[in-house]
């Protein structure tokens, strides 16, 4: 069985039905916007999922983290399958999966059901790291970056908005409500992905059993991936720390916002995703290095500009949210750049094995922001606000140390 399937793998080299077009690309960057909000909504959905299906308070963080257990899972056992597989239909039968998981969260009865079925959508979003590397093979010669930089425009836009998004659709119709319209737009995103996607096959030509052991020797036999990797990791670190952080200083004096003032708080980082095809075009013309390097010192200007925005405890409200407003967009320009240009560089490495380094990627880098969300608590506890950037900076120059060292 495997050596017919591997004869027909040699037989139809990698390939795409034709040129991506402006509308497809679109369609790319919506897609895995649309799909990612599924792995960052549960955290702001935590307060009302716990109560409503009689979960200690101890056991109500596990709801956010089934989706990302579930999501680096499928990042190491499911997106190899890219480079064995045709990729339309491993995509569309994620994307089916994961609508159907997000259907039944909506009517899940308790939270141990709820917590397996969590993780099951995390994993079949892991469809968004199978997407992105067939978006970058339909891209012309040379312009890869950008193809790469407005469909990662998209993923960061998702990210940046699933909070807020899962905060107003919760206040209104309750956390429920969340998960049913996903489902909704999954199975919708299904059936356009299905009319539009060309097929892709992949070149590898093992097992799927040597597809995993393989990770371990790509890491260890590409530098550029290792390094691109690690600063992501640290890049994501300073976002989780960031974010996870922000509402609880935001709740207290001067600014004293409420659950949707800090929704709307939350919306302003959008615009950081602005500037994503930027740094992928500045990648297609040779300018990775420095922009990376930009990218890294504009994340330590944002926690310097954010710790002295914070700074004050009573007085004016507006001058300080401003600033913090100003800090949390570039940092999220930081982000993005990092991650723009880290996955252009990925993907120019070797075409048989674009989904298992994507995957290699995306799972370093959610280590970090593990890290960082672990940290923010515990820096939040030990010196406040204050401890919170000091810890996010420490991150940026971290990054900047490998930039150097690399």
């Amino acid at each position: 069985m495997h050596g017919t399937h591997n004869t027909q793998l040699a037989e139809r080299p990698s390939e795409t039905d034709g040129t991506i077009t402006r509308s497809q690309t679109l369609l790319f960057a919506a897609s895995v916007g649309i799909i990612v909000t599924n792995l960052f909504a549960p955290q702001t959905l935590v307060g009302l999922i716990g109560p409503s299906l009689g979960a200690a308070a101890s056991e109500s963080g596990l709801v956010s983290m089934a989706t990302l257990l579930g999501y680096a899972a499928g990042l190491f056992f499911l997106v190899p399958l890219s480079d064995l597989v045709e990729n339309r239909g491993l995509v569309l039968r994620m994307l089916s999966a994961a609508a159907l998981a997000a259907a039944i969260a909506s009517f899940a009865p308790s939270a141990s059901s709820l917590l397996a079925v969590l993780f099951v959508l995390g994993a079949a979003c892991s469809c968004i790291q199978v997407l992105v590397p067939v978006a970058a093979s339909m891209a012309p010669p040379g312009q890869d970056g950008r193809v790469i930089g407005d469909v990662m425009s998209g993923l960061m836009i998702g990210i940046l908005l699933s909070r807020p998004l899962a905060s107003f659709v919760a206040d209104a119709f309750g956390w429920r409500a969340f998960y049913g319209i996903s489902a909704a737009a999954l199975a919708l995103l299904a059936i356009l992905l299905g009319l539009t996607l060309p097929r892709r096959r992949p070149l590898a030509h093992s097992s799927y059993a040597a597809l995993l052991v393989s990770l371990f020797e790509l890491l260890r036999q590409e530098p550029v991936l290792r390094r691109h990797a690690l600063t992501a990791s640290l890049v994501m670190a300073t976002f989780s720390v960031f974010w996870t952080a922000v509402a609880l200083r935001l709740a207290t004096p001067p600014f004293e916002l409420g659950q949707r003032g800090i929704a709307l708080f939350a919306l302003v980082g959008a615009g950081g995703a602005a500037a994503t095809p930027i740094f992928g075009r500045a990648g297609d013309r040779g300018f990775t290095r420095p922009a990376t390097v930009l990218c890294h010192l504009g994340l330590i200007a944002a926690l310097g500009l954010a710790a002295w925005a914070g700074a004050t405890a009573a007085g004016g409200a507006w001058l300080p949210l401003v600033l913090m407003g100003v800090s949390a967009v570039l940092l999220d320009v930081g982000v993005t750049g990092d991650q723009t240009l880290g996955r252009r560089a990925i993907n120019l490495l070797r075409p048989k094995a674009r989904g298992r380094i994507n995957g290699l990627f995306v799972g370093i880098f959610f280590i970090g922001g593990a890290v960082g969300s672990l940290l923010a608590g515990i820096a939040w506890a030990w010196g406040g606000w204050n401890g919170v950037c000091a810890a996010g900076a420490v991150f940026g120059i971290a990054a900047l140390v490998v930039d150097w060292v690399g």
